[in-house]
C-alpha cells in the first residue's frame, strides 16, 4: 500500500515540482517544454509533457485534488494498471488534442483526470466485478455533474482534452480487461 501511495504522490509531486520551477521563470515557458500545440509538426513530445505543465497555481490545485482520489481508486488493483490507464489516457488525450484541438498551447492534467473519470465508470463493463460497480457509482456522483459541464467548450478551457482523456479512460478499461486472464467460473 505505501508503494502505491508513493508512485501516486510522486506522479502528482511532479507536476508541483514543475509548477514550482516555473513560477520562477520570468518567460512564461516551462522547463518542461511546451503542451501539446495542434497540428503542428516537431511538438509530439509535448503529448507527453502537457500533463506536467499548469498555467497557475489554481489550475494545478483543481487538477491535483481529483488526480488524487481517482488514482488513488485506480491503485486499488495495482501499480501496473494505474501506469497503464495514466499512460493510455496521456496518449489519447494528446492525440486527440492534436489532431482536434482549437489552435493554442493545451497544457494540464484535465485530460488524465477525464480518463480515470472514463476508465472508473466504464471498468465493470469489462470486468463484471461488484467492488468495480460501487466505485462507479461513487466517482458518477462525485464527478457526474462535473463530466457533464466539462465538455461544453469554453475560453481558456480544453474540451478537446477532456472528450478524449474520458474516450482513453474508456479504451484503458477495455484494454486493460482484455489482457487480463479469464476467471474460471465454477
Amino acid at each position: 500500500m505505501i508503494r502505491r501511495a508513493l508512485v501516486l504522490f510522486l506522479f502528482v509531486g511532479a507536476m508541483w515540482g514543475v509548477r514550482i520551477a516555473d513560477s520562477f521563470r520570468h518567460d512564461g515557458g516551462s522547463i518542461a517544454g511546451t503542451g501539446v500545440l495542434p497540428r503542428t509538426s516537431g511538438h509530439f513530445l509535448g503529448i507527453l509533457t502537457a500533463p506536467f505543465i499548469h498555467a497557475n497555481w489554481d489550475h494545478l490545485i483543481a487538477n491535483t485534488v481529483p488526480l488524487l482520489i481517482l488514482g488513488a481508486l485506480i491503485l486499488l488493483d495495482g501499480i501496473g494498471d494505474f501506469l497503464f490507464v495514466t499512460i493510455v489516457c496521456t496518449l489519447v488525450a494528446g492525440a486527440g488534442i492534436w489532431l482536434f484541438g482549437s489552435h493554442a498551447n493545451h497544457i494540464g492534467a484535465s485530460g488524465i483526470v477525464f480518463g480515470y473519470v472514463g476508465y472508473l465508470l466504464f471498468r465493470p463493463a469489462f470486468d463484471r466485478r461488484l467492488m468495480s460497480l460501487l466505485i462507479t457509482l461513487i466517482v458518477g456522483s462525485l464527478y457526474g455533474v462535473m463530466l457533464l459541464l466539462s465538455v461544453v467548450p469554453k475560453a481558456g478551457i480544453s474540451w478537446t482534452a477532456h472528450f478524449f482523456g474520458f474516450a482513453g479512460g474508456i479504451v484503458a478499461a477495455a484494454a486493460l480487461r482484455a489482457r487480463a486472464p479469464r476467471r474460471q467460473e465454477s
